[in-house]
């Protein structure tokens, strides 16, 4: 049968096999490809063809068995059904939206965040990484590990672990999380104050929503993070803008600016995008105006994981005696970012609030990730894979940073992190240099981009941690080109 000749099965793709294959039997039956009172395959013969396993066929069966698409006649096969499910929902031809009839109503927030800058689309992956910042070493991710602790709990599924999970996260994963926080971060808390999000974006998401009314004023690093503007802007914040220098962002800016602040939003350990360590004095500053005024701090510690040149640094939180710090992490950027698991460590006199919004909002996380990961952390695999990380990027920085010696950049490197920032020439506009190293099939982004109203000389955000030494330096070539072609245009 042609249907079966065409099936291809992708074992690289994040959709299990057996759904691969319901999805393209189910397609076939809807269009006919299929017709009613086929005799299928049986499940060895078509496990045979397709090179899986019989469990493969038989759940994609199943499934089908289950939904009304397939019956069993006994004794002689399987063959699809007479009387198909959906009958009305097959394809008739193609469907061409009408004209919208009414001007539909935003809510104030979403129209603001539909005027705020998002961060560029990805070129296809297919092309490389180089050189998109926040994406790990994926080449260096043990994955067949990871694979078996997923496995091991997926095997063990039973009706306690099927129902409604805590909505603030696995137990056994926020006791974890804590135990790192406190001997990495030198966090203090206990796993009662761990909450579980959906990577650090729903961190974000959960801290703005319990903290902040329609209206209230948030502090911003200028230039900042794109998707922390977004979570302030989506719960109504009045954003305010605070500039940073080489000491971080400038607490007295702020509180010039709107010492009443509800919220301080800050990456105090590595500022994104410039890349600087915020000083201990505008840290004991910050904790002074929050305990003074009532606001709180949120705490962006997205990769503070990987400094070279000594100890991380103490987290803000770990400095806080006012319980004002709210503090935000995430496994995307130190695992992989489709795993989307983060969390918040915040003040105890708080937990039940954010619990409760963490209920409203999405209720709770995927079980089986958040077990494995608990896993991975426990037997000792997230501290030997930071390690190793760790010694990976310093050489990809360096290497980074060689390859660059000859380019028209100022190259900006702080040893930590999994990016610098390449500064041009006075007078080129980073936008242009962006969009013409598109054209080379790079991923570079302006630093202008995230500024509000900061005056920024032209810059480059340079990922190092996903590219390989032959591809920096392919890539530096490339990038070479981009630049002097923009030049040559310019003059």
């Amino acid at each position: 049968m042609t249907v079966f000749r065409d099936t291809r099965l992708k074992p690289q793709l994040n959709t299990p096999l057996y759904q691969q294959l319901y999805e393209h039997l189910r397609s076939a039956i809807l269009s006919g490809q299929l017709p009613k009172g086929t005799q299928l395959p049986s499940t060895r013969a078509l496990a045979d063809k397709l090179g899986v396993s019989r469990n493969t066929i038989l759940n994609a069966y199943d499934q089908l068995f289950a939904e009304g698409y397939l019956e069993s006649v006994g004794g002689k096969g399987t063959f699809v059904t007479q009387a198909l499910p959906e009958v009305s929902f097959q394809p008739r031809g193609i469907w061409h939206p009408a004209p919208a009839r009414r001007a539909h109503r935003l809510s104030e927030q979403t129209q603001a965040l539909l005027k705020a800058p998002i961060m560029p689309p990805s070129l296809p992956l297919s092309r490389g990484l180089a050189f998109k910042a926040g994406v790990p070493a994926l080449d260096a991710f043990p994955y067949e590990l990871w694979a078996k602790l997923v496995a091991r709990h997926a095997h063990r599924l039973n009706p306690e672990v099927m129902q409604y999970q805590d909505a603030a996260g696995l137990r056994s994963l926020r006791e974890a999380v804590a135990e790192h926080a406190i001997v990495a971060r030198q966090v203090r808390c206990t796993p009662e104050q761990v909450i579980i999000t959906s990577g650090s974006q729903g961190g974000l998401h959960l801290a703005a929503r319990v903290l902040l009314n329609s209206g209230d004023r948030a502090w911003i690093e200028d230039p900042g993070y794109l998707g922390a503007r977004a979570a302030l802007l989506a719960s109504g914040a009045e954003i305010v803008p605070v500039p940073v220098d080489a000491e971080g962002l400038n607490v007295q800016a702020g509180i010039a600016r709107a010492a009443d602040a509800r919220v301080a939003y800050l990456t105090p350990s590595h500022q994104f995008p410039l890349g600087v360590t915020m000083s201990l004095s505008r840290r004991l500053a910050l904790l002074d105006w929050a305990k003074r005024s009532g606001g709180y701090v949120l705490e962006d510690d997205y990769d503070s994981e990987y400094r070279f040149d000594g100890h991380p640094l103490a987290s803000l939180q770990a400095l806080d005696a006012s319980e004002s710090v709210i503090y935000v992490g995430t496994f995307s950027k130190v695992l992989f970012p489709s795993l989307r698991l983060g969390y918040v460590i915040v003040p105890l006199a708080l937990v039940d609030a954010f619990v409760a919004m963490r209920r409203a909002i999405s209720y709770t996380t995927p079980y089986l990730e958040q077990a494995a990961l608990a896993d991975f952390i426990n037997q000792g695999h997230f501290m030997r894979h930071i390690r190793r990380m760790r010694t990976l990027y310093a050489q990809r920085r360096a290497d980074m940073i060689a390859a660059a010696k000859d380019l028209p950049l100022e190259i900006y490197a702080p040893s930590t992190g999994m990016y610098l920032v390449g500064w041009l020439n006075e007078g080129l506009n980073d936008r242009a240099a962006a969009r013409k190293a598109a054209e080379y099939q790079l991923r570079v982004v302006p630093v202008s981009m995230f500024a509000i109203e900061a005056a920024l000389r032209g810059g480059l955000v340079l990922g190092y941690a996903a590219v390989t030494r032959d591809e920096i330096d392919a890539g530096m070539q490339r990038l070479g080109r981009a630049l002097h072609e923009m030049s040559e245009e310019k003059t």
